[in-house]
C-alpha cells in the first residue's frame, strides 16, 4: 500500500486530482450562473457536472500514464527512480490552496444557505422573493374529489332549434346541485364556456379544475323527449354512472326527470367518495304549462347574459299569459324592469321602472313567499325615493340579507347589496360581496366592474391587472371606469373612450378638455360643466341629468350634483367630501342615520351630538 502511496505521488497523481476538483468545481459554478442568466435548458449545468464527474478518472489515468517535460508529453518512465517533471512549488502551495477554498465554500453552502430559507410560516409573505410568490400563485391548484362541472348539454332535436331547452335542462339541474353543500359545482358561464368546445372531457375538467364533469344530450321530437346524461371522472377519464330518459313532453315529467338525474348524481358521488349525510333532493314543479316553461327558458340566458333584455322581457309576459302562477317568470320580470334601464333597453325613465319592477316582484312574493329574488328585487327598490333619488336604510340592508338566507347561490342579491354597502361608505363588505358575485359567476361584468372600480381596488396594484384582464375578456362595463383614476395614472385614451360612450358624453366631441380639466381639477371649469349640462339637455329633453353626467362632473366641481353614493368615496372625490353639499347629501339620502344606529366606516366620524367629517 505505501509503495503504491509513493507511486502515485512520483507521478503526480494526487497533484492533478487536486487540481482538477479546484477547476471543476469552478466550471460547475460558472454553468449554473449562466444557466440562470442566459435563461439555458434546465438540464445545462447538470451535462456539465456529469461531464467532470466522468471526465476525473479518465485524468487520474493521464496523470498515471504520462508527464509534462520541456519537451512535450511522454510516457512516464516506469523506473522509481526516475522523478517526472514536477510543478514548481508555487503551484503546489495553489493547488492546497484552492481545495481547503472548495471544501470550505460546500461546506457553507450546505449548512448555511440552506437554514436560511427555513423561515417561520408567519413570517414567509415578508421573506418570499416576489419572482417566487408569482411563480407560487400560478401553480395549479389542487382539484377538489368532490368537485363536478355541469356542461351545457347537446341539441340532437332534428332542427337543431332547441338550444334554450337543452341549456335550460342542464342550467335547471346545476341549480339543484349547487344546494348541496358537499358537492363544489362550477359556476354556469365558467361552465358554459365550453359550449360546442371540441376538447375532451379531461381537458375540460383540468381547466375548469374539476374531478368529474357532467354531459348530457336532449332530443325534442313532437310530443316526445329523450334526455341522455352521464357522470364522468375526469382522472381516469371513466364513466360513474348514465341513464337514458324517454318520456313524453309534460311539465310533470320534465321536473321527475331532473330530479332523478340530480338525485342519481349525488348517489354516484356518495358512493364513490363516501359522502355520508346527504339528504334526498326534491325538484318542485314550478309550473303546469310546458310553453310558459319554455318561454321562460328562452328569457332565462338572455337575462343572465344581460343580451336583448327587451326580448327577454317578452318572453315572460307570454309565459306569465299562459300561466299566471308562475312565480319564476314574475321575479325574473320584476328583476328585468332594473335591467333594461341600466343596459339601454327601454325608453322608460328609471322611476316608471322601478315601479313596475315592486309590482311584479310582490305579484312573485304572493305567489312564493320565498322567492329571493323577488326580495333583493325589493331591496333595490328601497335603495330609491319615490322621486329617484337615494335611499339608504337598515331596512333595505336586511331585506337583502333575508333573500341572501334563503338563496345564496344567486349572484346579483350579492351585487345589488354590494351597492348599497358602497353607497353607505362600507368599502371593505362592499367589496366582499362583489367577489362573492364573481365567485359564482366569474364572467359576471356587472360584478367584475365593481370589484375593479372598488376605491380598495384603485388603491392596490390589483386595479391595473384586473383593468388589463378584464379588457382582455371584455367583461367590464367600459361607461363605468373610473375617471379621476384614469387621468391620475395617464391613461388619456381609454379616458377618452369612456367620455365617448354613447351612455355618457357620445356625440359630444370635447373629451380632450375633460381629460386637462381633470389634470387640474382645482382650478374653475365652470363653464366646461355647463357645456356638458346643456349638450346632455339637448341630447336628453325629458330626461333628468343621469347619474353618468353626475359621475363625470363633480370632480371637477360640480357639487350641487349629488354623485351616486356608491362611486363618490373614491380618490377623485376627496375635495367634494369637505363640501356643504356633501354633508347634505349624506343626510337626505338615509346613510348618516344609518351610521348613527349601526357605526360609521373608517373613513368618517362623528363630531359632537349630530355632525360629522370624513376623510
Amino acid at each position: 500500500m505505501v509503495s503504491l502511496f509513493n507511486e502515485l505521488k512520483r507521478r503526480n497523481v494526487f497533484k492533478v486530482a487536486g487540481f482538477y476538483a479546484v477547476v471543476a468545481w469552478l466550471l460547475m459554478q460558472l454553468a449554473s450562473t449562466l444557466e440562470d442568466s442566459l435563461n439555458l435548458p434546465v438540464w445545462f449545468d447538470g451535462v456539465i457536472t456529469a461531464s467532470l464527474f466522468i471526465g476525473f478518472p479518465i485524468a487520474l489515468l493521464l496523470a498515471w500514464a504520462f508527464e509534462m517535460t520541456p519537451e512535450g508529453v511522454r510516457k512516464t518512465e516506469s523506473d522509481e527512480n526516475h522523478q517526472p517533471e514536477s510543478s514548481n512549488k508555487w503551484f503546489e502551495f495553489s493547488v492546497v490552496i484552492g481545495l481547503v477554498a472548495v471544501i470550505s465554500l460546500s461546506i457553507w453552502q450546505q449548512f448555511f444557505t440552506t437554514n436560511e430559507v427555513i423561515i417561520d410560516s408567519q413570517s414567509a409573505d415578508e421573506v418570499i422573493n416576489p419572482t417566487v410568490a408569482v411563480s407560487l400563485a400560478q401553480q395549479p391548484a389542487l382539484i377538489s374529489a368532490n368537485s363536478i362541472a355541469v356542461l351545457p348539454f347537446s341539441d340532437l332535436s332534428q332542427d337543431g332549434d332547441q338550444t334554450y331547452f337543452s341549456d335550460g335542462m342542464a342550467e335547471e339541474i346545476l341549480n339543484v346541485l349547487v344546494r348541496v353543500s358537499a358537492l363544489q359545482v362550477t359556476s354556469r358561464t365558467s361552465a358554459f364556456r365550453y359550449k360546442n368546445s371540441d376538447l375532451r372531457i379531461p381537458e375540460i375538467a383540468e381547466e375548469l379544475k374539476v374531478r368529474h364533469v357532467l354531459e348530457g344530450s336532449v332530443r325534442k321530437s313532437g310530443d316526445t323527449l329523450r334526455i341522455t346524461a352521464q357522470l364522468i371522472d375526469a382522472s381516469n377519464d371513466k364513466h360513474l354512472w348514465s341513464e337514458t330518459y324517454d318520456r313524453p313532453l309534460t311539465t310533470d315529467n320534465i321536473f321527475a326527470i331532473q330530479d332523478e338525474i340530480s338525485n342519481a348524481i349525488v348517489q354516484a358521488l356518495s358512493s364513490s367518495l363516501q359522502l355520508e349525510g346527504i339528504e334526498k333532493i326534491t325538484v318542485n314543479k314550478t309550473t303546469d304549462n310546458i310553453t310558459a316553461y319554455e318561454l321562460y327558458l328562452k328569457a332565462r340566458p338572455l337575462f343572465l347574459a344581460r343580451d336583448d333584455l327587451d326580448l327577454a322581457d317578452e318572453y315572460i309576459i307570454k309565459a306569465i299569459e299562459l300561466d299566471e302562477d308562475f312565480a319564476q317568470a314574475w321575479e325574473m320580470r320584476a328583476a328585468l324592469q332594473f335591467l333594461m334601464v341600466d343596459y339601454g333597453y327601454t325608453d322608460n325613465n328609471a322611476i316608471e321602472q322601478r315601479l313596475l319592477a315592486e309590482k311584479f316582484a310582490l305579484k312573485a312574493l304572493s305567489i312564493n313567499p320565498k322567492s329571493a329574488l323577488a326580495k333583493s328585487t325589493l331591496a333595490n327598490i328601497g335603495s330609491y325615493k319615490a322621486d329617484g333619488s337615494e335611499n339608504y336604510s337598515i331596512k333595505t340592508i336586511d331585506l337583502f340579507n333575508e333573500s341572501i338566507a334563503i338563496d345564496p347561490n344567486i349572484a346579483t342579491s350579492y351585487n345589488w347589496r354590494g351597492l348599497s354597502y358602497a353607497g353607505l361608505g362600507m368599502l371593505d363588505k362592499a367589496l366582499l360581496d362583489f367577489k362573492r358575485c364573481l365567485e359564482l359567476e366569474p364572467l359576471y361584468s356587472a360584478c367584475y366592474s365593481n370589484v375593479m372600480t372598488s376605491p380598495l381596488t384603485l388603491k392596490s396594484d390589483q386595479a391595473e391587472v384586473l383593468l388589463n384582464d378584464g379588457l382582455g375578456k371584455d367583461i367590464i362595463n367600459i361607461q363605468y371606469l373610473d375617471l379621476p383614476w384614469l387621468a391620475k395614472n395617464r391613461k388619456e385614451s381609454l379616458f377618452k373612450i369612456v367620455v365617448n360612450q354613447k351612455e355618457n358624453l357620445g356625440g359630444w366631441g370635447r373629451a380632450e378638455e375633460l381629460y386637462q380639466a381633470y389634470l387640474h381639477p382645482q382650478q374653475d371649469h365652470r363653464q366646461l360643466i355647463d357645456d356638458v349640462l346643456a349638450f346632455h339637455k339637448s341630447s336628453n329633453p325629458d330626461d333628468p341629468i343621469s347619474v353618468q353626467i353626475k359621475m363625470i362632473l363633480v370632480p371637477i366641481g360640480a357639487y350641487e350634483l349629488a354623485p351616486d353614493a356608491a362611486t363618490m368615496w373614491g380618490f377623485g372625490y376627496q375635495d367634494y367630501r369637505q363640501s356643504d353639499e356633501f354633508k347634505a347629501h349624506v343626510r337626505d339620502s338615509g346613510i348618516y342615520g344609518y351610521w348613527q344606529e349601526k357605526g360609521f366606516p373608517p373613513q368618517c366620524k362623528p363630531i359632537g351630538a349630530d355632525d360629522f367629517e370624513c376623510d
